[in-house]
């Protein structure tokens, strides 16, 4: 059964090309593939199909989008370098790199981890289909770190329920443009999308769910703070809409930060660090760690030279997840 989108277009839309609407209100789908299902008559305009993809939409104008059901056969494993924490029967943690996208989407079916996981563990949970195998939960394509992935549809279900009551253990590394306020403090604020940005995610009390985020200050730069974040809730984008709303957003982040930076870095500077969960199997609680990747670490290395280091010290025997 195909999968239908309808969007309503606003005065700011006005003017632009259909094609280049659609890729940007669907950002798994390539811009070609909804070439082709404009051609094919798959999009309709105010209850009109219209093939043209050049179509400049109009204030009001009402789109509806149906996507067809993915090909069974339509993602390979491919051999791609993976980086595998660890691994048995039952569940898989991986290191995941900046730049690879989790998933496969319509039109856009190799380089992601998905086909990585294929090529390299073979077994994975059919609960999310043939397009997310194995994937219980996501991180962004330029956040790096740590995921769980389950092997069997028993195990995902496990970990999907621990997901649900946020018993995860979720720590991250992250750089914030300027200096925070405090060492140390929680973000207690819905987040849902954004009503003046559809692309977006925001702080709103409007159609929005419970988010919640701990953090704490690692090093000051002066200009930026290093700081550990720990996710209680899960939602998209969560630390990133957080500390934007706070009036601290991730250096590099292309979406919720400043269009120009003092310092550059090719995405937001975000690294899911420390993964925590009770195996699904032996009941027993398992968790992971990953060292910065090397662009974090020289990132780190360009701030200190820069501006200075003022680190802030915690207790050694302070558990992290209790921040």
């Amino acid at each position: 059964m195909d999968q239908k989108f309808e969007f309503q277009m606003e005065d700011r839309d006005s003017g632009q090309r259909m094609d280049r609407i659609l890729a940007d209100l669907l950002p798994d789908c390539s811009r070609s593939f909804l070439q082709k299902l404009i051609e094919k008559g798959a999009v309709t305009v105010n209850g009109r199909c219209l093939t043209e993809k050049k179509y400049k939409v109009k204030t009001g104008d009402r789109l509806e989008v149906a996507l067809p059901e993915p090909e069974l056969l339509a993602v390979e494993a491919e051999p791609l370098p993976l980086e595998i924490v660890y691994e048995d029967e039952d569940v898989a943690v991986v290191n995941k790199p900046r730049g690879m996208v989790v998933h496969p989407a319509p039109g856009n079916y190799t380089g992601t981890l998905v086909n990585a996981l294929l090529y390299h563990c073979k077994n994975l949970s059919s609960i999310n289909g043939v397009i997310r195998p194995g994937i219980v939960h996501r991180i962004d394509k330029d956040t790096s770190g740590l995921l769980m992935v389950a092997k069997n549809d028993v195990a995902h279900r496990a970990l999907a329920e621990q997901l649900a009551v946020h018993s995860i253990t979720r720590i991250y590394q992250a750089v914030v443009l300027g200096n925070l306020k405090g060492d140390r403090g929680t973000v207690n604020a819905p987040i849902g999308r954004d009503p003046k940005n559809r692309l977006r995610m925001a702080v709103t009390d409007r159609n929005s769910k419970p988010a919640i985020t701990h953090w704490r200050v690692e090093e000051r730069f002066g200009a930026f703070t290093r700081m550990t974040a720990r996710l209680e809730t899960g939602r998209t984008h969560q630390i990133r809409v957080h500390m934007a709303y706070k009036g601290h957003p991730l250096l590099g982040d292309p979406v919720y930060g400043p269009k120009k930076q003092s310092v550059e870095f090719p995405g937001q500077a975000l690294h899911a660090q420390v993964l925590g969960f009770v195996h699904p199997t032996t009941g027993r609680y398992m968790e992971f760690s990953a060292p910065l990747p090397s662009e974090f670490q020289e990132l780190l290395r360009k701030l200190r030279g820069k501006y200075g280091s003022e680190v802030v010290e915690w207790c050694p025997e302070a558990d992290p997840a209790r921040m």
